[in-house]
C-alpha cells in the first residue's frame, strides 16, 4: 500500500509545560534511590496516583498520536562491505535469500541523538544468535529521517573493534573487528567527551568505545550475574537466561551515572521481575544500588530506555509477538524515588491516533514490530521510535516479507515535563 509521508514535529511550549500537571505514577520498586532527592509530599504523591489511576500499568496520558512515518528499506547494506549471512544456510526467509553480498544496515537496537537532525543507531548481535553471526560486523551507523519524503538516509557509521587487545578472551577475527559472536550490543549512549558505552547481553557487559569505534578499556562485568554465553563461566550455572542482558540503558541528565536495565530476570528474583543497576562514570564501578521494573507478564520483555530527568525514564516493553498477534508494545514512564513503585502509560505504539493518515493505514497507526528497541525523546510531548528488524527474520508489517526499519515520529497527550538535558 502507497503510504503517504509527511510530518509535523511539535516543539515544547514553556506554556503548556506549565499548564499540565506532573504524571510518574510509579512502576518500580526501588531497593535503593538513586539521587539524595527529598521523598515526595503526601499531595504529590496523591496528585502523581490521580494521575496515573493508581494502578500497575495505569493510565496517566491519554492516546498519543502520530506526527511522522519515516522508514530504510529491509535490503539496505553498508556499501562496499564484506559478505554476511552465510550460516543462514541458503533457503529464502520471507522471500529473501541467504547469504547476503554485504553487511545489513538493519537491527536497531540503540539511539543517540545527534545535532542537525541525525541519530546513531546501534545495530545489534547480527543474525538473531551466537552462533549464526560470525561474519556480522558490529556497527553505529549515522542517520537522518526525512519525514517529508517518508525515507531514512544513511550517512555513514563505523565498526567497533578491539585492535588495543582490551578484550582477554579469544574474538572471532584475527583483525579484532567485533562481531555477533563476540558480543550481543543491545544499547547506547553517548558522553560529554564524546565516547559511547554500549550494554552488551552475551556478558553481561558495558563497553566502552572512542568516538570513532575502538574498545578503550576491558569490558566491565556485571557483579553476580552471568549469561551462559559468559567466557568466564569456567563451568559455573548462569543465573541468566541467553542474550538477556542489557538490552537497555539509560546515562543520567548530568552525565555522570549509566543505568542499565537488563532484559531478563535474574535466577532467584520474582518472575517478570528485571534489575537495573546504577553505574558511576567517574568511578568506572556499579555503585552497588540496584531497582526492579516488573513486567506486566513474565513473557514481556523490554526494548530500550532512556532518562526524561533525574529521577524518571521512559522503558519500552513489549511481548515477543507481531503483526495482528501483537498485543504489548507500550512507553512506560517510570520513577526512581518511590519505594512501591508503579509504572505510568505514556504511549500505546498499537493504538497511536492518525488523522493525517501519515502511515497509510488508516486513522489508527500500529507499531506491530516483534521487537521495538528504540526511543529518543525529541521534545518535551514528542519521542522518536524504531523497530528492530531482526533482518530478514521479522515480518511484523507484512507477512512473508521483511520488516523495514522504521522510524516514527510520535506526541504525548501532555508534556512529560522533562529535563532540558534529556532533549539534547
Amino acid at each position: 500500500m502507497r503510504r503517504r509521508m509527511t510530518i509535523t514535529i511539535g516543539t515544547a511550549a514553556l506554556a503548556l509545560a506549565m499548564a499540565a500537571p506532573a504524571a510518574a505514577a510509579p512502576g518500580w520498586t526501588a531497593l535503593t534511590p538513586p539521587t539524595a532527592e527529598p521523598a515526595p509530599t503526601r499531595q504529590a504523591d496523591a496528585e502523581r496516583n490521580d494521575a496515573g489511576r493508581n494502578g500497575f500499568g495505569g493510565h496517566g496520558f491519554g492516546r498519543a498520536t502520530l506526527t511522522g512515518f519515516a522508514s530504510l528499506p529491509a535490503l539496505t547494506f553498508v556499501p562496499g562491505s564484506e559478505p554476511s549471512g552465510a550460516q543462514l544456510g541458503t533457503a529464502p526467509v520471507n522471500g529473501v535469500t541467504p547469504p547476503f553480498t554485504g553487511q545489513p544496515v538493519q537491527g536497531f537496537s540503540g539511539i543517540v541523538r545527534r545535532s542537525g537532525g541525525t541519530f546513531d543507531v546501534l545495530s545489534d548481535n547480527g543474525y538473531g544468535s551466537q552462533s549464526n553471526s560470525a561474519d556480522f560486523l558490529l556497527r553505529v551507523h549515522r542517520i537522518k529521517p526525512d519525514f517529508r519524503r517518508g525515507a531514512v538516509k544513511v550517512l555513514g557509521g563505523f565498526d567497533l573493534s578491539d585492535p588495543d587487545g582490551h578484550v582477554t578472551w579469544p574474538l572471532t577475527r584475527a583483525d579484532r573487528k567485533l562481531t555477533g559472536a563476540d558480543f550481543d550490543v543491545e544499547s547506547i549512549v553517548r558522553t560529554s567527551d564524546g565516547t559511547y558505552w554500549i550494554g552488551d547481553e552475551f556478558g553481561p557487559f558495558l563497553l566502552h568505545f572512542s568516538r570513532s569505534g575502538t574498545l578503550l578499556e576491558a569490558p566491565v562485568p556485571l557483579p553476580g550475574v552471568k549469561a551462559p554465553e559468559n567466557p568466564s563461566l569456567d563451568g559455573e550455572q548462569p543465573n541468566l537466561g541467553r542474550s538477556k542482558g542489557f538490552e537497555g540503558m539509560a546515562r543520567s541528565v548530568d552525565g555522570r551515572t549509566l543505568y542499565p536495565l537488563l532484559e531478563g530476570t535474574v535466577t532467584g528474583d520474582a518472575p517478570g521481575t528485571l534489575r537495573m543497576n546504577e553505574f558511576s562514570l567517574r568511578g568506572k564501578a556499579y555503585t552497588g544500588k540496584t531497582w526492579t521494573y516488573r513486567l506486566e507478564s513474565p513473557d514481556n520483555a523490554i526494548g530500550d530506555m532512556i532518562a526524561v530527568d533525574r529521577s524518571r525514564f521512559l522503558v519500552i516493553e513489549r511481548d515477543n509477538l507481531q503483526g495482528d498477534q501483537a498485543r504489548v508494545k507500550r512507553i512506560y514512564l517510570v520513577d526512581t524515588r518511590y519505594a512501591d513503585l508503579r509504572k505510568t502509560l505514556v504511549a500505546d505504539l498499537l493504538d497511536l491516533a492518525d488523522p493525517r493518515r501519515l502511515g497509510g493505514f488508516g486513522e489508527t497507526f500500529r507499531f506491530p514490530f516483534q521487537t521495538i528497541e528504540d526511543v529518543v525523546i525529541l521534545d518535551d510531548r514528542t519521542l522518536g521510535v524504531l523497530d528492530d528488524n531482526n533482518f530478514p527474520f521479522s515480518s511484523g508489517r507484512a507477512p512473508g516479507k521483511p520488516d523495514d526499519n522504521e522510524f516514527i515520529t510520535v506526541r504525548l497527550s501532555r508534556p512529560l515535563l522533562s529535563d532540558l538535558r534529556a532533549r539534547r
